[in-house]
């Protein structure tokens, strides 16, 4: 007799009637005049949702990125400062448009880009800063807007994965000159594929908008005629039709994550580990709920992995520092970086929507088991 074993993904999306509606109007009648009206309405509801001026739907966060640092003026010879822990599509545009990823060391609690280094790396190249706030945690944005007020240096969200969590009152991804969303299918909310820039500042508006349509400007009456070489990072109409299903639950949706995380956090206790943090005025949207072993605690993560998966648990790994792959780049100062051992001592658990207690209860149990045993 074959044994079944239960599977419990790490991430897939939260699908309802209302998305499946959506989708099938978009599909039906969204054409011709209609062609962009779930577009319109997703990027109306976005903004307003984050408390923005501007929003553009873009086929990926990494084509957003892309299309605002190029405005921005980021080329040959220019370098952006991010942290070295990171997945590679914050640093690909960088790469794409000429410059140099410059990487900085993360802090121990959240993970996210340490302020200080970002200053102490500042040279007459930098052009820009950028906060990825990783796994739903926060950068210190603060500290962060600040450095580059005081430069002159222009400080980028990279908010892919930290919808709904929001930094003393403003939501991630609205601080900076420019934030940029991903709605992958991993995410808390998903196009699909897609993603969402966003600003306060009309004249970037003006132009990414002009880039993301192979450099046609807004009001232009020639038809074919572009007024720049621009980029082709629209999300079709289809797709912002989820998507405006999607940020009509986004609430809900947030909200189940951080169930979710809060029973982990509950099974977990008492374990030598660290988790997603959540700073005093500050509310963490627990994307990716994740713990880090404590210094001199045994993990043997691989190991680990394939335990749960012998359960039917997917888990994934912790981002691997972008210095050690083959993105290019530099380390801005020559000493060991946390980066460079935490992923060996992380695990991101499953995460969901419709992960229940008694799977998170199933998931812990492993953990615990695996962790003590080892210890």
């Amino acid at each position: 007799m074959t044994r079944h074993v239960r599977k419990i993904p790490y991430t897939k999306p939260s699908i309802t009637e209302l998305e499946v509606e959506y989708a099938t109007d978009a599909a039906r009648n969204g054409w011709g005049d209609h062609c962009y009206d779930y577009i319109y309405r997703f990027e109306n509801a976005f903004k307003q949702y984050l408390g923005v001026k501007y929003a553009i739907a873009t086929s990926s966060c990494t084509g957003a990125l892309h299309m605002g640092m190029h405005a921005l003026g980021i080329g040959p010879g220019d370098e952006v400062i991010m942290a070295d822990t990171n997945w590679i599509a914050t640093a690909s545009p960088i790469v794409h448009l000429g410059a140099t990823p410059v990487f900085v060391d993360i802090l121990p609690d959240s993970w996210c880009v340490d302020p200080e280094q970002v200053e102490a790396a500042i040279t007459s190249k930098t052009k820009a800063i950028v906060a990825v706030h990783l796994y739903g945690n926060l950068c210190e944005m603060d500290k962060l807007l600040a450095i580059g007020e005081h430069h002159g240096i222009p400080v980028i969200e990279d908010a892919a994965e930290a919808i709904g969590s929001i930094y003393y009152g403003k939501g991630a991804g609205s601080m900076g000159r420019f934030g940029a969303f991903s709605f992958h299918g991993t995410k808390t909310i998903t196009t699909g594929e897609g993603g969402m820039f966003v600003t306060n500042d009309p004249d970037l508006y003006e132009y990414v908008l002009t880039l993301s349509n192979h450099g046609r400007m807004r009001g232009q009456l020639k038809q074919f005629w572009p007024d720049m070489v621009g980029f082709k990072y629209k999300m079709s109409n289809i797709q912002a039709a989820i998507g405006c299903a999607q940020i009509e639950r986004i609430q809900l949706l947030t909200d189940l994550k951080r169930a979710i995380f809060l029973n982990y956090y509950k099974y977990l206790s008492g374990l030598p580990i660290r988790m997603n943090p959540e700073p005093k005025g500050c509310t963490n949207s627990y994307w990716m709920p994740t713990f880090v072993v404590n210094d001199g605690i045994s993990l043997k993560r691989d190991e680990l992995i394939e335990a749960l998966k012998s359960k039917g648990v997917d888990a994934r790994v912790f981002f691997w520092p972008l210095s050690s792959t083959s993105v290019g780049g530099r380390k801005a100062f020559e000493k060991n970086y946390l980066s460079e051992s935490i992923h060996l001592r992380a695990l991101n658990l499953p995460s969901h929507h419709e992960l229940c207690r008694k799977d998170s209860s199933f998931v812990s149990s492993i953990v615990r088991s695996w962790i003590e045993r080892h210890n």
